[in-house]
């Protein structure tokens, strides 16, 4: 049967739950900087599965990966850029998700991730805590997919139930926004999400993000036909040959 431990009162008592939660390959939920999240053992294929399951999502959205330090990235990337450690220490800990190239050695199933990880350290010193007792967890938002986003521990509760073994009560969370999610994997840096950090800040840090996608201009409203003149003369009828269809298109360039 699940259970929700107060880490106001008792930390130490919830790390220790949280983690043999972890450790036997059950999702717990925990409080983050943004919104509570379900987490699993990042390193346990049977753990990452049972967390997909939890929230009725499919492999092809793999969840990202939460570390208690920058320095754990380089366990996780072959290429820590200068792009990925501008970025770290300007917004790490915090809002901010990199997806990055997964070291080639990587043995995380998460989903169908390809060769990329999505990774975060979450501004919250409990959650960072919890991280260092668990090493790296699989998290993402405490929800059933297509529900919002739990800010509270009784709305993971509703959403969850005993799908979850332990959850960890850390009273509301944060904003309620979600990280901005910046793909570093290859070419340009860009903006995959755009959450709690703006597009600003990132460009202050990082000069050579990507600009966002110029929205569509909307289709013009075709003219109304004209209201035929019924005073005007008919046309007289076209002769057409035999052997040639009036629809048949001319030869053009390719396009």
């Amino acid at each position: 049967m699940a259970r929700v431990w107060d880490i106001a009162t008792e930390a130490d008592a919830a790390i220790d739950a949280a983690a043999a939660a972890v450790m036997d390959g059950s999702c717990i939920v925990l409080p983050t900087d943004t919104v509570y999240g379900i987490g699993a053992d990042a390193a346990s294929a049977h753990a990452v599965q049972g967390l997909l399951d939890a929230k009725e999502r499919g492999r092809d959205m793999p969840p990202p990966v939460l570390i208690a330090e920058v320095s754990m990235l380089r366990a996780l990337s072959e290429d820590v850029t200068d792009d990925m450690l501008a970025l770290a220490e300007a917004f790490w800990p915090g809002a901010l998700t990199l997806v990055v190239k997964a070291h080639e050695h990587l043995k995380m199933d998460l989903g169908d991730r390809g060769d990329t990880i999505a990774v975060r350290v979450p501004d919250h010193d409990f959650t960072r805590d919890l991280l260092r007792a668990t090493g790296p967890l699989a998290v993402s938002s405490a929800n059933v997919s297509g529900l919002p986003a739990a800010t509270t521990i009784e709305e993971a509760q509703r959403q969850l139930g005993s799908r979850v073994r332990v959850y960890l009560d850390g009273g509301p969370a944060g904003e309620g926004e979600p990280s901005t999610i910046v793909d570093l994997s290859s070419g340009t840096p860009t903006i995959l999400r755009q959450g709690r950090i703006s597009r600003a800040e990132l460009a202050a840090v990082l000069p050579a993000l990507a600009e966002p996608e110029p929205e569509p201009e909307p289709e013009a409203e075709p003219e109304p036909e004209p209201e035929p003149d019924p005073s005007a003369e008919p046309e007289p009828e076209r002769d057409v040959p035999d052997n040639v269809l009036e629809d048949e298109p001319q030869d053009a360039p390719d396009a």
